[in-house]
C-alpha cells in the first residue's frame, strides 16, 4: 500500500508527487475519489524483504541415514492441552553413496519404492508450544501417510464410521485426519492391504480415507474410505477445518470424469461432514475458473473469527523455483469460492496460522536462491499481504518446506519443516536435471520467532 493511504484503506491523501506519479486516467481516479471523500482500492503494501526478530532454530529430528519430510501434507493438530503432534515422513538414505556420485537416492519417488522399507510415517509430539520435541513413534511398519498400521479386511472400507458416532466435530478433543495410501501397490508396507482393497474397489489408489480421534490423538478410529461422489479421483492432505457451526470440511483435489467425450477436470475441492460427524460428501469446486495452467495443490482452509472461510493453495509452474500461494474465500460456509488475493511471488506450500490478536500469518519455503524460510502477514483477512519476512535463508538446496505453524505467544510463531543446511558436511552436488539430490541431510527442523 502506498504510504499516502492508511492501512485500513482510508481516504488517500495525495501528496504532491503521488499526485504527479499517478498521472494520466489511473491519476485522475485518484484524485477525484479523494475529492469525493470515497475509500481507494486496497493495494499490497510492497516493500523489502526484512528479517523476523529473535529467531530461535533447532533441530526436531536428525538421523544421518534418514531423509525427513513433508510434515504439510502428514497430519498436524494441537491438542486442549496445549499440546502439539507432528506426522512426517521418513526414509533411509545413503547420503554418502549419494554425495559419491548417485543423487538419485535422494529422489522422491525413488524413495517411496526403493529405499529399505520405503518411506513410513513418523510422529514428535511437543508440550510446551513447540520449543521441545519428543519422538512418539518411528514404526518402521507404518505407511507415511497414516497415523496407524491399516489392518487387512478391516480398514479401508467405504461407508462412514457409524460404530463411533454421534461425533461432535467440534469438540476440540476430535481430531480428523485424511489421507492417501499414496503408492499402495508398489509399496511394501501395505503391499497386503491394497490387495485386500482391490476387492471393494477396482483402483484404490484413487480413493481417499480418514480416521477419527475423540482422544485428543491417542487413539484413532479405523480407516473409512471417503465416498467419490461421483468423481474420477480424491486425493486428501490431511487437512481438516471446523464452521463456525461444528461441520468438518476437508480441502481435498479430485478429478471429474470426462462428459461425452470431453476432458475431465482436476482442482482442488471441499468435502463436508455429515449430521452424524461420520462420514463425509462433496460440497463445492474451489477454483473451477481457473483450471487453466499452473496446477493448484495441497488446500489447506482456514476459519476466520467472521465466519469467512479462506482456502490457501499452491500454485506451481516450477517445484524447484516458480511456486507461489493463492487465497480464494467463501462467506457461505464453503459453498462457492472467489479469489482473494496472491500471497506471495515465490514460496508454497504456505502453513496458515490465525493469531490471537487477529492477524493471519504465511509461513513457507522459498526454494529460489538464497533458499530458506519466509513468512507474510495479512491485517486484513488476506486481502493484503506485508512484506517478505525471512526466518532462514541458509538452506542447502531448494529441497525445504512443507511447514506446519502455530501461534507460540502474542506476535510470536511457531513452524515445523523440513530442511537441509549449506554447511553440512554431506553435501550432495549434481547438475542433473531435476536436480533431486543437491543438499546436505534432510531433517525435520523448528523456527519460533516474532512478526514484529
Amino acid at each position: 500500500m502506498s504510504s499516502d493511504t492508511d492501512a485500513m484503506g482510508a481516504a488517500p491523501v495525495l501528496s504532491r508527487r503521488g499526485a504527479l506519479v499517478g498521472g494520466g486516467a489511473a491519476g485522475l481516479v485518484l484524485v477525484s475519489a479523494a475529492a469525493r471523500g470515497q475509500a481507494a482500492p486496497l493495494i499490497r503494501k510492497f516493500g523489502r524483504a526484512r528479517w523476523a526478530k529473535n529467531i530461535d532454530n533447532a533441530v526436531v529430528y536428525r538421523n544421518e541415514r534418514e531423509f525427513a519430510s513433508h510434515p504439510y501434507t502428514r497430519g498436524f493438530w494441537e491438542t486442549p492441552e496445549g499440546g502439539l503432534i507432528c506426522n512426517f515422513s521418513l526414509a533411509t538414505v545413503d547420503y554418502a553413496a549419494a554425495a559419491a556420485g548417485n543423487p538419485d537416492l535422494l529422489n522422491h519417488t525413488f524413495l517411496v519404492t526403493n529405499s529399505p522399507g520405503g518411506r513410513r510415517g513418523a510422529t514428535v509430539r511437543s508440550d510446551d508450544d513447540g520449543r521441545t520435541w519428543k519422538v512418539v513413534s518411528v514404526d518402521p511398519r507404518r505407511p507415511n501417510n497414516d497415523v496407524m498400521i491399516p489392518q487387512v479386511g478391516i480398514d479401508g472400507r467405504p461407508g462412514p464410521l457409524s460404530e463411533i458416532g454421534p461425533v461432535d466435530l467440534g469438540d476440540p478433543n476430535v481430531l480428523v485426519t485424511n489421507f492417501n495410501y499414496l503408492y499402495m501397490q508398489d509399496d511394501p508396507l501395505v503391499k497386503d492391504f491394497y490387495a485386500d482393497l482391490k476387492t471393494v474397489v477396482e483402483t484404490p489408489e484413487r480413493h481417499s480415507f480418514f480416521r477419527i480421534s475423540k482422544d485428543a490423538g491417542r487413539t484413532w478410529s479405523r480407516s473409512a474410505m471417503l465416498p467419490m461422489d461421483n468423481l474420477a479421483s480424491l486425493a486428501a492432505y490431511d487437512s481438516a477445518t471446523v464452521r463456525a457451526d461444528g461441520r468438518c470440511l476437508l480441502f481435498l483435489t479430485g478429478s471429474t470424469p470426462g462428459f461425452q467425450g470431453s476432458p475431465g477436470t482436476n482442482g482442488p475441492l471441499v468435502y463436508c461432514s455429515t449430521e452424524a460427524g461420520t462420514d463425509f460428501h462433496f460440497l463445492s469446486s474451489i477454483a473451477p475458473d481457473r483450471n487453466g495452467g499452473p496446477a493448484f495443490m495441497y488446500p489447506r482452509g482456514v476459519a476466520l473469527p467472521n465466519g469467512r472461510l479462506l482456502c490457501i493453495l499452491r500454485r506451481d509452474r516450477d517445484w524447484s523455483a516458480a511456486q507461489w500461494t493463492e487465497i480464494y474465500s467463501s462467506d457461505d460456509g464453503g459453498g462457492t469460492w472467489q479469489f482473494l488475493s496472491r500471497a506471495t511471488d515465490f514460496g508454497a506450500p504456505s502453513a496458515p496460522v490465525l493469531m490471537s490478536d487477529g492477524r493471519l500469518v504465511l509461513v513457507y519455503g522459498r526454494r529460489m536462491d538464497p533458499p530458506g524460510i519466509r513468512a507474510v502477514v495479512s491485517k486484513d483477512g488476506g486481502r493484503s499481504w506485508s512484506p517478505e519476512i525471512i526466518v532462514r535463508d541458509d538452506a542447502g538446496s531448494w529441497d525445504i518446506g512443507y511447514p506446519r505453524a502455530w501461534e507460540v505467544s502474542a506476535g510470536r510463531v511457531g513452524v515445523i519443516y523440513y530442511y537441509n543446511d549449506r554447511n553440512d558436511p554431506v553435501q550432495v552436488k549434481t547438475e542433473k536435471w531435476p536436480p533431486w539430490g543437491k543438499g546436505g541431510v534432510r531433517y525435520l527442523a523448528r523456527s519460533i520467532f516474532s512478526i514484529d
